[in-house]
């Protein structure tokens, strides 16, 4: 028998899931280790800054999307939990070099601002569990991880917002669990300090 048979149709019900698939899975196509692109109309009063951080007005700010799950390491995270902190959110992989370039950044600063009301988490991407934890045991994470192998939680910010649009990507979470910035691509210690440090002031 010819191993290129004519396809059997396809029924309504097929065709509706298999189309529902490819969406779902042209949504997950964020560019590994590199810049991704949105349109939308729900956050797009942002300012770019020459530091590649880009950050919306106090009063225009959206709600950050529900984001909870399970970390690398197997507990149950809920970002809500620290509303009332300043959130830092790092979409990272082990395999990505920029991330593990940045990695040393951000733990540093997450060390040295995490009495000042400042929580650093993480979404790790497209990883097995192990890579994922042997590479928070080998550069000293010292904060938690939600484990996002598919990209699911990243789909959850709303299009046109400052979501995540690349691997590594990094949003900020002001205190009242509102999106403040983003940065798109490895963050420069001083580049994230200046992220950091305007929502510390904030009241």
């Amino acid at each position: 028998m010819s191993a290129c048979r004519a396809p059997r149709r396809l029924t309504s019900r097929r065709r509706v899931t298999l189309l529902a698939a490819g969406a779902a899975v042209a949504a997950l196509t964020l560019s590994a280790c590199g810049d991704g692109a949105s349109g939308g109309s729900s956050q797009t009063r942002f300012v770019q800054g020459k530091n590649g951080v880009d950050t919306v007005k106090k009063a225009e700010r959206k709600p950050a999307p529900e984001l909870s799950g399970e970390t690398t390491t197997g507990k149950k995270l809920d970002v809500a939990d620290y509303k009332g902190k300043v959130v830092i959110l790092n979409v990272w992989g082990s395999w990505c070099g920029p991330c593990i370039a940045e990695v040393p950044n951000f733990s540093k600063v997450a060390n040295e601002t995490k009495d000042k009301g400042v929580q650093f988490l993480g979404i790790n991407t497209r990883d097995g569990k192990s890579q994922a934890t042997s590479f928070e045991e080998e550069h000293k994470v010292p904060y938690p991880s939600l484990f996002d192998p598919t990209g699911r939680l990243m789909l959850r910010f709303p299009k046109g917002s400052l979501n995540p649009q690349s691997i590594p990507s990094t949003i900020a979470i002001d205190r009242h669990g509102k999106i403040a910035a983003r940065s798109i691509g490895p963050l420069a210690e001083d580049d994230l300090r200046k992220m950091v440090d305007p929502l510390i002031a904030e009241k």
